[in-house]
């Protein structure tokens, strides 16, 4: 039967302590996704980012930890990546496709990086790709505010292209459906 999981990419120690745009309705959205998955049995997939030795992101450090308040239960699958797509090199797609996984709810960081490569790889596979509104976020740079990079990629860019961009109580009640 196909189903539904919740993919949660580079919410990550070193990152959220950098206080992200929107980080805290973020981080509660993504905590009560979760939540939700675990309740109705539906699986949750952790992605983890390796910038390398000497980065905030180095494999093994405290800032390389998943943050805490969205911390995988011992049973939950965590793959490891090196590259912006969750995709590249990680296992991921094949683990997927092993599960008959037919449609993801995206959520994590940084909007912009990989979330963007990450939506865009899964629609390429085939996938349904839903992601909640305020549960990817990022950061000021010099040309954009996090604000609005958050709003043009989730409703410029991915809304009804490459996913649908829903309220968060609709991605709560794709979960809660027992068909998915």
């Amino acid at each position: 039967m196909p189903k539904c999981v919740l993919l949660v990419v580079d919410v990550q120690t070193a990152l959220v302590n950098e206080h992200p745009y929107n980080e805290r309705k973020v981080i509660e959205n993504i905590k009560n996704l979760i939540s939700v998955a675990r309740d109705h049995e539906k699986e949750v997939v952790f992605v983890r980012h390796d910038d390398g030795v000497g980065t905030e992101l180095e494999y093994g450090t405290d800032g390389w930890q998943i943050y805490d308040e969205i911390a995988p239960n011992k049973d939950e699958k965590v793959f490891e990546k090196q590259y912006n797509s969750a995709f590249l090199k990680t296992g991921l797609k094949e683990y997927l496709d092993t599960k008959n996984v037919n449609s993801i709810i995206l959520v994590g960081m940084q909007t912009e990086y990989c979330i963007d490569t990450t939506c865009k790889n899964a629609f390429e596979f085939g996938y349904k790709l839903i992601i909640p509104e305020e549960t990817n976020t990022t950061f000021n740079n010099e040309y954009l505010s996090g604000e609005k990079l958050y709003e043009f990629y989730n409703f410029k860019i991915w809304n009804k292209r490459f996913a649908s961009v829903l309220p968060v109580d609709q991605a709560i009640n794709i979960l809660k459906e027992n068909n998915s």
